[in-house]
């Protein structure tokens, strides 16, 4: 947001530069003689400028002597106030003073000011009109806006400079192109995705209260309903096709913006593009797009009860079929106000990352699970869309990061207890073969496919599993495929596992050798809980090529053997249970050392009540004894 605007006043000698500076100023013309050029002067945004600015204005001379200074002020400016009185400096805007700006290859609007217009119908001062303003507009773009102004009669000095310091807050360039009479591309857009936003019930028209929200949310005061009507009845006069009966829809509603920008409003069309967030260059604001948002070490991001919320509204809002998943014309609507799906949802081939229906597309659990994902691997992903989709907090003190939360730190994973965290990753692990693919299409309850495609890049898979107790929890099955050992390597993505699960093909002697292999090369794996599996469980189980066979190994480490599993299997999703308990349970899935320790409750009970009885003796003989 501009702050501060800096108007460089130009225009040839006796055109009433210094006077218009003056009255502004004094507020009233000032009739003793002053000097040629003024001092420069600033103005704080209390004093009677409309734009809360700071404006500092700055007086030149045309003198040629004084061509050095003029040229180094107009390349400071923000603005240019260029000033002509009569038909001799008028025909000097085009013939010098537009291309010398031009020379000097600055950007920045020009506000053209007719001056001494209280001089118009004398002789020697002919009337400025339309015809002689609209050709030097039409054939330099830079102008910004035109007007007409006296300093003596203190007509229009207030606007003039308010028009200048508009020109640099609310610029006319990036909206709308003259030329062609239409808004330009990036304004439509930005204009297409304010639309979408406010269409709450996505019906393709703003009824009646949609606009009036609209109108609250920008310009904080209510909509009456003959300001209604009176918009209505300009987007049916400039658009004779509309039908406004269901509302204004997408085409009207740029087309009331467009009539603002003919009208010379573009303030209006400004004030509505910065409610929402758009920057002088028609993007998004990065404060908006990428809040600070950290995720401190051994913790994690996770949606938030109102991120799930607003997520499964705004699947809700656009099955349309109400088939219970989203097609691919439905997700390309949903999409609209962003830049496409995430490029990690590319890269996985979403959809085929999480749950679908029969027809292939999305489920509210897959959608949910997906964005569980997301925000779990890149909560700035998240958030990034949640801003384009509209994400609206709560309150106004909170931000657009209330959709998330921040679990708390799991770094002593060998403590006994569940870890409070709603989502968790899972590393598969295993040689070529071992059936890990079919495993995660079995994760995603999809049928088995015997045809082998071995894995290259990692894919994950993500779905919810639901916990012994009712709890349910997202849980990402990622495959590691040829960069199974740069990721062992790689400490952070370590770091951020919560469960390894070892798989092997209890059919094919050379498969648990791999397990025994990657464990002595990475050392640091020790550190993950770990849960050991046997896939294809439904066929011949063979003696494995190992020193150790898979119980005898697991034995050796105390821990629970292998699990007999096979995807053909409807009991294939205990598994998945067992995992993501182990997960949200890590001490669970840790070797250890020794022996657990033998439980001697029993012995030390038997005991106490042995002492017990033997003090109640003792103490009954006594009596007896003094007694007698």
């Amino acid at each position: 947001m501009v702050t501060s605007v800096r108007i460089c006043v130009c225009g040839d000698e006796s055109t009433g530069k210094s006077s218009l500076i003056a009255s502004l100023v004094k507020d009233q013309f000032v009739n003793n003689k002053i000097q040629p050029v003024l001092p420069q002067i600033t103005i704080p945004p209390s004093i009677g400028t409309p734009e809360n600015v700071t404006t500092t204005i700055v007086d030149t001379s045309a003198r040629p002597q004084d061509r050095t200074t003029l040229r180094k002020e107009i390349r400071k400016c923000n603005v240019i106030l260029l000033i002509y009185a009569d038909h001799y400096s008028y025909e000097r805007v085009a013939l010098f003073w537009m291309p010398y700006f031009r020379s000097l290859g600055v950007n920045v609007p020009v506000v053209l000011c007719a001056n001494k217009s209280d001089l118009v119908g004398q002789a020697d001062t002919p009337q400025v009109v339309e015809e002689e303003l609209l050709p030097v507009m039409a054939e330099f773009r830079e102008i910004d806006s035109c007007i007409r102004a006296s300093a003596r009669e203190h007509r229009n000095v207030n606007e003039v400079f308010f028009l200048c310091q508009k020109a640099v807050t609310h610029p006319i360039a990036p909206l709308f192109d003259y030329k062609e009479g239409q808004l330009k591309p990036a304004c439509v857009a930005a204009l297409k995705r304010i639309f979408f936003l406010c269409d709450k019930d996505q019906d393709g028209y703003l009824n009646n209260e949609e606009m009036r929200e609209f109108q609250s949310k920008c310009f904080d005061k209510p909509l009456t309903d003959n300001d209604l009507e009176n918009i209505k009845a300009s987007i049916a006069k400039s658009l004779p096709d509309s039908n406004m009966g269901h509302g204004v829809d997408q085409k009207g509603f740029l087309q009331l913006n467009k009539i603002y920008a003919e009208k010379g409003r573009h303030e209006t069309i400004w004030i509505i593009l910065r409610k929402y967030h758009y920057t002088d260059s028609l993007s998004l604001e990065e404060a908006f797009l990428h809040p600070n948002f950290d995720v401190p070490e051994y913790s994690s991001a996770e949606l938030s009860p109102a991120g799930y919320r607003f997520f499964v509204d705004l699947f809700l809002l656009f099955d349309k079929d109400n088939d219970g998943g989203l097609n691919d014309e439905e997700l390309e609507a949903l999409f609209a106000p962003t830049p496409g799906l995430p490029a990690s949802w590319t890269e996985s081939s979403f959809p085929s990352s999480t749950v679908r229906n029969e027809a292939g597309h999305i489920t509210l659990q897959g959608w949910l699970a997906q964005w569980s994902m997301t925000t779990f691997l890149e909560p700035k992903v998240t958030i990034e869309y949640l801003a384009y989709l509209g994400f609206e907090p709560a309150t106004l003190k909170d931000s657009i990061t209330s959709a998330l939360k921040i679990t708390k730190s799991r770094k002593r994973r060998r403590r006994p207890g569940r870890v409070e965290r709603n989502v968790v990753l899972c590393y598969l692990i295993g040689a070529p073969g071992a059936g890990k693919s079919s495993l995660l299409d079995a994760f995603l309850n999809r049928p088995f496919d015997g045809l082998y495609r071995p894995t290259i890049k990692p894919r994950r898979a993500v779905n919810s599993v639901e916990l012994p107790g009712g709890k349910q929890v997202y849980m990402i099955f990622e495959e590691l495929g040829e960069l199974e050992p740069a990721i062992l390597e790689n400490q952070s993505k370590l770091d951020a596992c919560d469960l390894i699960c070892y798989a092997y093909d209890s059919s094919d002697p050379d498969s648990f050798s791999h397990i025994v292999d990657m464990r002595q090369k990475y050392a640091h794996l020790d550190e993950l809980p770990s849960v050991y599996t046997a896939l294809k469980a439904d066929r011949d189980k063979t003696t494995q090529r190992s020193e150790l066979q898979p119980d005898q190994y697991t034995g050796s480490l105390n821990m629970n053997t292998p699990l007999h599993v096979s995807v053909t299997w409807n009991s294939i999703s205990e598994l998945f249970v067992a995992l993501a308990e182990t997960a949200t349970n890590p001490s669970n899935g840790f070797p250890k050392s020794e022996e657990d320790a033998p439980d001697r409750t029993g012995l030390y009970l038997a005991l106490g009540a042995t002492a017990c009885a033997a003090v109640a003796a003792v103490m009954i003989w006594r009596r007896s004894t003094n007694a007698a």
